[in-house]
């Protein structure tokens, strides 16, 4: 009786917390972050960190809100911290490929980086799709001005994979989307990462952040962040997207040894860079897993 007496204020309560979004900057901005090195007080460390994320969700996830952000981590622990932030995509960037992205996006953050924090050579953390295109960048580019590589949950193997049954079938016509479409829209792309765990996404998270509304545990400052970031995702752009398809999922190529960008040979075992590679205990829907790496010399 008393819980049915208290269900309209909880009801009101949840609603509030699922339509507002939190007010003021999350955690420390990536412009506060690239001016640390100006201060000259908190630099401890000479390598400076550049952070390079996905294609299908925002950056925001390194910096999601005051506590919980790896940006502030990093600079309480002096290092400058950089930020690659791909945008959004729109019809002009519907020709823009996975090679565009490895061999000149990234090279010219690269360059950034060094030239804003003096230094010789940086650190390059990828996370996700940002981890395969910084390890695109680096296996052909032997002479990068990179010391430490660190690519978080790499998708790699696909074989076996739930995103292989779905994207690697001959029902997906990459090609039949690139005549129609400039890029793959973030609803979409949204829409299909939930349906691969759709009761835990669908049923589970809103019925859990309800009932904590019940027992006063709710707590909107650490659940509206993490909502915004899930749901603020970027279109895809086509050409990029069909690459992706066809050598991941459709011919895992990756895996294989047979991805070439631009003429040349993608094999992440010629990076010359400290690496530590950092994966799931399981190659989950993705195919994340440990890519086979040599010792450098």
């Amino acid at each position: 009786m008393r819980e049915m007496a208290g269900l309209p204020s909880a009801l009101w309560k949840y609603t509030n917390i699922q339509l507002t979004t939190a007010s003021g900057p999350t955690g420390r901005p990536p412009s506060t972050a690239t001016a640390a090195p100006g201060a000259g007080t908190r630099r401890r460390h000479p390598v400076p960190v550049l952070l390079t994320f996905a294609l299908i969700n925002r950056p925001d996830i390194f910096d999601l809100r005051p506590g919980n952000s790896f940006v502030e981590f990093l600079l309480d622990e002096g290092y400058d911290v950089f930020l690659v932030d791909w945008g959004y995509a729109d019809e002009e960037d519907a020709e823009t490929g996975l090679d565009d992205f490895a061999l000149e996006h990234i090279p010219r953050a690269v360059r950034e980086v060094r030239r804003a924090s003096g230094a010789e050579e940086i650190t390059l953390i990828g996370w996700c799709i940002g981890a395969v295109l910084t390890g695109m960048y680096l296996s052909v580019t032997l002479d990068a001005p990179v010391r430490n590589w660190i690519p978080l949950t790499m998708p790699f193997d696909a074989a076996n994979t739930t995103c292989e049954s779905l994207l690697g079938n001959d029902e997906v016509d990459t090609d039949w989307l690139g005549q129609y479409g400039a890029f793959l829209p973030g609803s979409y792309v949204d829409t299909v990462n939930k349906l691969l765990k759709p009761a835990p996404n669908y049923v589970g998270t809103p019925l859990r952040l309800f009932r904590q509304v019940q027992d006063g545990t709710a707590d909107r400052s650490s659940y509206q962040p993490m909502a915004r970031w899930v749901a603020d995702t970027p279109n895809f752009p086509m050409r990029a997207f069909r690459q992706w398809v066809t050598w991941v999922y459709k011919e895992n190529r990756l895996a294989r040894g047979r991805v070439r960008l631009r003429g040349q040979k993608v094999d992440f075992a010629a990076s010359r860079q400290s690496i530590l590679v950092v994966t799931a205990d399981s190659a989950g829907p993705f195919g994340v897993a440990a890519p086979r790496l040599r010792t450098p010399e």
